[in-house]
């Protein structure tokens, strides 16, 4: 599902300032460096978690609606995945902007908000048509449906504490050795996967 970034975040969740004091850095010539790898860390922890920290909108491109239709899921389940719904693959997710298609003729159209409902609860977020409507719809073509949505915990005051000790533990392996590695006192090298549990509790499982 081809992913397009909109509008990026306005800034990064952990600041230049943060990740100087969690370094013990207090001259400025490594910068531009450290905030490289702030960028850096960041995208990894968003890749890994199927999270946005700071807000930002993106674009969902899909050959076309899904389907089928609810009937035939098993009633009283807590939580379910219908085939018809389309899943956000970023969370968490604040507002769907568009649903937009190419119709039969070529001619892209918007679908009315007030025909589809968006549960924004739920992670992945779920989006199906309201009952007694379904999808549009649209021409038979790659990239004929897409769906713009901004998605983000909203400043970076807002995102969680332990996403940003996360950052700054990666930022500080980064640059203490330029590689994501630990000098042990037998000159081994070893990995650090100790890290990368602090954002199981953050994790989104796409379907």
């Amino acid at each position: 599902m081809p992913m397009q970034l909109i509008t990026p975040p306005a800034g990064e969740p952990v600041s230049l300032a943060e990740a100087k004091l969690h370094l013990r850095v207090d001259f400025d010539e490594d910068d531009g460096l450290i905030q490289m790898l702030i960028s850096a860390a960041r995208q990894a922890a968003e890749t890994l978690t199927n999270r946005q920290f700071v807000t930002a909108r993106w674009r969902l491109v899909l050959d076309s609606f899904p389907g089928p239709s609810l009937m035939g899921v098993p009633s009283g389940q807590p939580f379910s995945l219908p085939g018809h719904a389309i899943l956000i693959p970023k969370s968490p997710l604040q507002s769907v902007v568009e649903i937009r298609y190419l119709d039969m003729a070529g001619v892209s159209q918007v679908m009315p908000a007030a025909n589809y409902a968006v549960d924004n609860v739920c992670e992945p977020a779920r989006i199906t048509p309201v009952f007694g409507q379904i999808w549009p719809i649209p021409l038979p073509q790659i990239g004929a449906v897409s769906v713009t949505f901004d998605v983000g915990y909203g400043s970076a005051a807002s995102v969680p504490e332990g996403i940003k000790s996360w950052i700054k533990l990666r930022v500080g392996s980064l640059y203490a050795h330029r590689e994501e590695v630990a000098a042990l006192s037998r000159g081994r090298i070893e990995a650090l996967p100790f890290i990368d549990g602090l954002l199981d509790p953050y994790k989104v499982v796409l379907a």
